[in-house]
């Protein structure tokens, strides 16, 4: 895979990284959202396919990206489709530590060392393109404001930002609510992209154990509401479209 377009876990990071205090937001979930992001990244270079809410291998030559094709070997050694709940909440954790010193490498991120307190030893990160972020956050921006339907990889990382809960990140305060909602309604226009959004919202909520046929991948299973209380909604994937791992950063 060339470098002439960035990857899906690459521009989440990205999107995720806050200029102002070179830190990551949502640290949390973030590594979820780029396990996530690796699937749907896998599959646009049709290494992988979904089947149900499963992952198949179907066909393991490597990308020519390092931390794609580590995914991939994992996923292919599995042998057998892998659920995407299970895989994203697997004990795979560091992956944005992992993704910023792949970002560093690539020369997208510089490393600014530092200390906490004046003690402990920390370690900041600055987007070497502003442009870059810039633009990226520009094609969350036109599909929010136009409703014009995005493209896949547009709608996968909408729904994976959206995921992990980088809209108010993205767009903060009582101002940015409506942008808010509209970044979660663009998940149904990828529904192998929503399928994955959803996997991460499960391991978040505690539910990757849970299994779920493919009828209901699109409209993940909800907890139940207490009695006299309306169940919590959450955003369905749908429509047309296709296409669905150092150093201590300050927190």
């Amino acid at each position: 895979m060339g470098k002439s377009r960035r990857t899906i876990p690459e521009e989440l990071l990205l999107l995720a990284l806050d200029p102002t205090t070179g830190t990551t937001a949502q640290p949390q979930t973030l590594d979820l959202g780029l396990a996530g992001a690796q699937l749907v990244e896998l599959s646009l270079a049709g290494r992988i396919v979904p089947d149900g809410d499963r992952i198949a291998v179907v066909m393991p030559r490597p990308t020519g990206d390092p931390t794609l094709d580590h995914a991939l070997e994992l996923l292919r050694r599995r042998g057998s489709p892998v659920r995407a709940a299970h895989w994203i909440g697997g004990p795979r954790l560091g992956l944005r530590q992992t993704y910023l010193a792949h970002l560093e490498r690539c020369g997208m991120v510089t490393a600014v060392p530092g200390q906490m307190c004046g003690v402990l030893p920390t370690t900041r990160y600055q987007a070497s393109d502003d442009c870059t972020n810039a633009a990226i956050k520009q094609r969350l921006d036109t599909a929010i404001r136009t409703g014009v339907p995005p493209d896949p990889r547009t709608a996968a990382l909408a729904a994976l930002a959206h995921a992990v809960g980088l809209g108010k990140h993205l767009y903060p305060g009582n101002e940015g609510r409506s942008s808010r909602s509209r970044l979660r309604d663009l998940i149904r226009y990828d529904p192998l992209g929503g399928m994955v959004a959803h996997a991460v919202m499960d391991v978040q909520n505690g539910l990757p154990n849970q299994a779920r046929g493919p009828a209901t991948v699109a409209g993940p299973t909800r907890p139940a509401a207490p009695a006299g209380r309306p169940a919590p909604s959450r955003p369905t994937a749908g429509g047309n479209g296709h296409g669905m791992a150092g150093r201590a950063v300050a927190r």
